[in-house]
C-alpha cells in the first residue's frame, strides 16, 4: 500500500502536464478505497511529527498562503484534516447580493456549466452524463431533465468548505457509494460518466423555484465528506438516504471535503437560470461570487 502514496502524491502535483496521462491510467490500477482509507488515517492523525510533516509538505508543494484564513500559523492546526478544512476570516468571502442570484458554492475553477439537455449534462468536451445517474434517482433525474447546472472543481490549494449557492430548505441527503477517480479536467476528459461513478453526497432542497440540488463529489484520496446536517458520512456499500428539514440562507456553510473535490449545483427548468457571460469552463471563482441569476 505504501508504494502508491508517493506515486499519487507526486503525479497529483503536476496537473495539466503530460504525466497526467499516466495519472489517469494509474487510477484504474490502484486500490482506490483502501488508498483513501490509509490517507484518511494519516490526515486525521494528531501525532506531532505526522501532522507537521503533512501540513508543511502540502503547504510548500501548493504554495498555500494563510493570509485569508482565521488561523495564520501552520502550527495552529491539530491535524492535516484540520488544516485542509481551515476556516476563512469572517469577511474574506462577501456573498453577492444580486436579487435572485446563484453564487459559487466554493473556491475553485468552473469545470463546466450550462443547460441540461434531455437529461444530459456536459462533463468535458465531447462527454456527457445523465443527471438521474448523478443523483442516483430516476424520478429526480426526470425533474431536472431540462434544467441547468454548474460544476466547480476544488483544487488542492483551495478553501475546501462548500456553501449554499441559493437559499432553501434541505429535505433529503443521499449518500451514493462509488469509485474514487480524481476529478481534475484531464480525468474528466478521459473517464466516462466520471461524476456519476464517483462516491458522492446528493443534497436536495426546496427553493422558491422548486427542487434544487447540490452534489458533493468525492475523488482520489478523499478521506470523507461532511455536512452540517449529517456530520461526517460513514462509507458503506449501499445508498444511504436521510430526510431533513433544515433551512439555509445563501452563503451558509453546507459541508466540507476531507481532501478533494467537486461541487455541482443543479437547478430545475423553472429556475430559468441565466449564467453570467464571464462564467465559462476554466474560469476561476471564489465562494459567494455571482454565477448567474434565476428568472422564475
Amino acid at each position: 500500500m505504501a508504494i502508491y502514496l508517493p506515486i499519487i502524491y507526486y503525479t497529483t502535483l503536476y496537473f495539466g502536464s503530460p504525466i497526467m496521462n499516466l495519472f489517469t491510467t494509474l487510477q484504474q490500477l490502484v486500490p482506490q478505497q483502501k488508498l483513501s482509507k490509509v490517507a484518511g488515517r494519516l490526515a486525521a492523525s494528531r501525532h506531532p511529527y505526522v501532522k507537521r510533516t503533512f501540513i508543511r509538505s502540502f503547504a510548500k508543494a501548493y504554495n498555500v498562503s494563510l493570509d485569508e484564513y482565521e488561523r495564520q500559523s501552520l502550527n495552529a492546526y491539530e491535524s492535516f484534516n484540520d488544516f485542509f478544512t481551515r476556516e476563512l476570516k469572517e469577511d474574506a468571502r462577501p456573498i453577492d447580493t444580486t436579487a435572485d442570484g446563484i453564487v459559487s458554492p466554493a473556491d475553485g475553477v468552473i469545470s463546466q456549466l450550462g443547460q441540461i439537455n434531455d437529461h444530459k449534462m456536459l462533463q468535458a468536451k465531447g462527454r456527457h452524463y445523465d443527471v438521474g445517474q448523478l443523483l442516483a434517482d430516476s424520478e429526480d433525474g426526470r425533474y431536472f431533465a431540462d434544467g441547468s447546472f454548474a460544476t466547480v472543481y476544488l483544487a488542492p490549494s483551495n478553501y475546501h468548505r462548500v456553501h449554499m449557492p441559493f437559499a432553501g430548505t434541505l429535505t433529503k441527503t443521499r449518500y451514493v457509494p462509488g469509485t474514487l477517480f480524481s476529478v481534475n479536467n484531464t480525468t474528466a476528459a478521459n473517464v466516462p460518466d466520471l461524476f456519476a461513478r464517483n462516491e458522492r453526497l446528493v443534497c436536495m432542497f426546496d427553493t422558491q423555484y422548486g427542487k434544487a440540488a447540490v452534489v458533493m463529489v468525492g475523488a482520489m484520496i478523499v478521506a470523507g465528506i461532511e455536512t452540517v446536517a449529517t456530520g461526517k458520512i460513514a462509507r458503506t456499500d449501499d445508498v444511504q438516504e436521510a430526510n431533513h428539514d433544515m433551512r439555509f440562507e445563501k452563503g451558509d456553510e453546507l459541508g466540507r471535503f476531507y481532501l478533494g473535490s467537486t461541487a455541482i449545483v443543479i437547478l430545475p427548468k423553472a429556475a430559468n437560470a441565466d449564467w453570467e457571460s464571464t462564467m465559462q469552463a476554466d474560469s476561476f471563482v471564489k465562494m459567494g461570487q455571482l454565477l448567474g441569476v434565476t428568472n422564475s
